[in-house]
């Protein structure tokens, strides 16, 4: 009997709920970015047990791009009124944590461009949403994957909080899922999100295949966006993959 992936289990538990998924979306070239964090400093900063592997924590960043998010429900009607914020760039900081046996992640921040999007992230699924200016050439056709984020109205100036990173791949590369119980899937393969919204736990869960990733060597020129929300200690890998088509994504609910 062939053994359920993460992905299998993440779909299943979030069918578990009516009315899933509530929306649909497309996430697009999606760069990982792994650090490794002294566990006794990171889980004073978390509401939730950290998932360690041997001992070990981590920080991610996740570098991509959400296209034509919109209600599972409604038809065009329902798509229209979501235009606004259907697509976009996000940065994600995000941690590694399990809660009553379900294995997921924590946001500890998350940057995004659109203004809509970060009144209403907060307010509806608690998504620690920041303004910032994200340009991203996940170009891996060219062989070149590179993005600089800046604070919200921030220029070219050297005293600009930003992140910067670059790294090349090759254009012929071969995208695979994760090997089980390695340290890749557990940095990849998550379907709960754990937040906080007005001071109470809350997750929601999504869905999509494996991720087809491989990894890259990445080069960190600026990690000054930073400073204020986590204090990595040391870069441990990263990992690319083309994106996810028509993924799930769950509706907010009570942590308990």
């Amino acid at each position: 009997m062939t053994r359920p992936t993460l992905s299998d289990l993440g779909r299943a538990r979030l069918l578990t709920s009516r009315g899933e998924p509530l929306f649909l979306a497309h996430w697009d070239r999606a760069v990982f970015l792994h650090f490794e964090v002294d566990p006794k400093i990171l889980q004073p900063l978390i509401p939730v047990p950290l998932d360690l592997y041997n001992g070990r924590a981590f920080v991610s960043l996740v570098a991509f791009t959400m296209r034509d998010m919109r209600p599972r429900l409604g038809g065009r009607f329902a798509k229209a009124l979501f235009k606004p914020i259907s697509t976009h760039t996000f940065l994600n900081v995000r941690t590694y944590v399990m809660h009553r046996g379900e294995l997921g992640i924590y946001f500890m921040t998350k940057w995004v461009p659109n203004k809509l999007a970060a009144f209403l992230g907060p307010r509806t699924f608690g998504l620690p949403y920041r303004l910032g200016d994200l340009d991203y050439h996940h170009h891996h056709e060219k062989g070149l994957l590179k993005a600089e984020v800046r604070t919200n109205g921030g220029h070219h100036d050297t005293d600009t909080p930003r992140l910067a990173y670059q790294a090349k791949i090759d254009p012929h590369t071969t995208y695979k899922p994760c090997t089980p119980d390695s340290l890749d899937a557990l940095l990849l393969e998550r379907y709960t999100a754990y937040t906080l919204r007005f001071g109470k736990l809350c997750y929601f869960r999504i869905w999509h295949p494996p991720w087809k990733q491989t990894r890259i060597n990445a080069e960190l020129s600026d990690t000054t966006l930073l400073d204020e929300t986590v204090l990595p200690t040391r870069f441990i890998s990263g990992h690319y993959t083309p994106g996810a088509q028509n993924v799930w994504m769950g509706r907010p609910h009570t942590a308990t």
